[in-house]
Order: structure tokens, then C-alpha cells, then sequence
């Protein structure tokens, strides 16, 4: 019998106890409750839709207008945008606030943590607010700049700690071989730190375009102000229930598409790694069967 076949159950359950027959009778419980007590939630929730009329043909018909159809594509369309360039300016600024942190030079090391600190420490409301009424910006650009100043913010720690994860001898070989500072960094410590932080990078995205429905609050003309325009020009009682059952499903959607991205790539940079390691395995071990030969 191998030491596989000997141990290869105790290595499998090291971390934890395998529920035994009792322990996975009460959790099939547990699950039959809780599905149980969702479905008569959702049940509910349908009851309440059709008792107060939110499917009749009355209150969706609008939504087969060619006005209120561009409204919502107009909506859309602003808020892609807002996100297209809060995200441009977010990395560059992370970057930039970044390369700021991990400077020699204390003086901007210094200035470049304080700015990091005060902007995630910063609600993105209360900044957009200030840059919208103090400084009397645009909506567009004052809904950019608040989401930049966040979410760049947040990604220079991403980046910071991103480039400091990489194993310090790589940084020594560099420097060894006679190159410079900025050229360890762009040509070895960037490209290697960029396939770790990829996922938590694409993951902050998705919490920008998510904080774009903040533009709603200062009158920026994007997908949930389009949804309360109309909901606010309809000549029914309630119409906000159909106009949310539009709206919510394409954010959820576009935020589900990110967050699917950003695991797809985790899931393939997991898989590299693995390949990376089981070749460099496979590598030593013909290399010590040679050695013996």
C-alpha cells in the first residue's frame, strides 16, 4: 500500500473535520428551511407586485414609447462614460500616487501618503458634493473627479502593495544587471505585480461603476436620473416599481459582468501559476535524475 493510499485522507481533511452522518442531516435541514423561507419571501414579494398592479399592460406600455426608450439609452450612455473616465483617470492617478509612495525621496513619500490617506478616508458623496456646489463644477466632470480622487486612492494601495509583493530578488538581480530605477520598475516589477493585482483592480472598478448612480444627486443625466424622470412624468399612481424593474437589472448586470471578468482572470492566473510551478517541478526533478545518472 502506497503512503498516498495511507495518508492521502488525513492530508485531505488537515484543515478541518468531514461532517459526519448527524452533522449532514442537520444541514440538509438547514438548507430545506432556508430555501423554504426565500421561496415564501419571494412568493410575497410577487403577491404584493400583482396586488397593487405593477404588472398590468397600464403601467408598462410606456416603456414601448420611442421617447422614454431613448431616455434610458441617453441614461445609459452617460453613465458608461462617467465610468469610462473615472476609470482612465482612477488608474493613472493610482499610479501616479503609487510611484509617490514607494519614492525615495521623503519629502513626496510623505505627500503622496498624505493625499492617499485624507481621499480613502473622503465619502465619495461628500466629495462630489464639494466639487459640485464649492467649486461650481459641471455634473460630469465634478461625478468624475470625486470618483477619481477615491478610487484612485484605493488603487495606489492596490499598486503599492502589488509592487512590494514581488520577491525582493528580483529587484537586486535588475539592479545588478546596471538597470535604473524606473526601468526595474516598468520592465520587471510592474508586469510581474500587474498579474496579482489584476482581479482586485477590476474588482474596484466594479465599485466605481456602481457609485456612478451618484450622479443622480447632482442632476448628471445618467441611467437612475433618467429612470426618475420618467418615473416622476408618468400620469399613474406608483409608477417607480416598473421603472426599478428596468433599471436594476441591467446595473446588477453590468456589475455581474465585471465581477465575472475580474474572477475569470483570477481563475487564469491561478491557473498559470500552477503550470508555472509544475514545470519548474518537473524541470528539478529531470535535472536530479540526470545528476544521479
Amino acid at each position: 500500500m502506497t503512503a498516498h493510499a495511507l495518508y492521502g485522507d488525513t492530508q485531505s481533511t488537515a484543515l478541518y473535520d468531514l461532517p459526519g452522518p448527524r452533522t449532514r442531516r442537520r444541514h440538509l435541514i438547514y438548507g430545506i428551511v432556508s430555501t423554504v423561507v426565500i421561496l415564501v419571501l419571494l412568493a410575497w414579494i410577487l403577491y404584493l407586485l400583482f396586488d397593487t398592479g405593477q404588472f398590468t399592460a397600464a403601467k408598462w406600455s410606456p416603456f414601448t414609447y420611442q421617447g422614454i426608450q431613448e431616455l434610458l439609452l441617453k441614461g445609459l450612455g452617460n453613465t458608461i462614460k462617467a465610468f469610462a473616465y473615472a476609470s482612465v483617470l482612477s488608474l493613472l492617478l493610482g499610479a501616479v500616487l503609487a510611484t509617490g509612495r514607494l519614492s525615495v525621496h521623503r519629502p513626496l513619500r510623505w505627500a503622496a501618503t498624505l493625499f492617499v490617506e485624507f481621499f480613502r478616508a473622503m465619502p465619495v458623496l461628500v466629495m462630489i458634493f464639494f466639487i459640485f456646489v464649492a467649486l461650481k463644477v459641471q455634473p460630469l466632470p465634478a461625478l468624475v473627479a470625486g470618483l477619481a480622487l477615491y478610487n484612485g486612492s484605493v488603487l495606489a494601495e492596490v499598486f503599492r502593495t502589488g509592487i512590494e509583493s514581488v520577491e525582493r530578488g528580483q529587484r537586486e538581480a535588475a539592479y545588478a544587471l546596471g538597470m535604473r530605477k524606473t526601468q526595474v520598475m516598468i520592465f520587471v516589477l510592474a508586469p510581474q505585480a500587474l498579474r496579482t493585482m489584476l482581479p482586485t483592480i477590476i474588482s474596484q472598478l466594479v465599485v466605481a461603476l456602481k457609485d456612478t448612480s451618484l450622479g443622480y444627486l447632482i442632476t448628471y443625466e445618467e441611467f437612475l436620473h433618467a429612470g426618475k424622470l420618467i418615473a416622476s412624468n408618468l400620469d399613474y399612481d406608483l409608477p417607480f416599481i416598473p421603472v426599478v424593474m428596468i433599471i436594476s437589472p441591467i446595473y446588477i448586470g453590468m456589475c455581474m459582468l465585471l465581477s465575472w471578468f475580474a474572477n475569470r482572470v483570477g481563475a487564469r492566473q491561478r491557473g498559470e501559476a500552477r503550470t508555472r510551478a509544475s514545470g519548474a517541478g518537473t524541470a528539478d526533478a529531470a535535472a536530479s535524475g540526470s545528476g544521479r545518472a
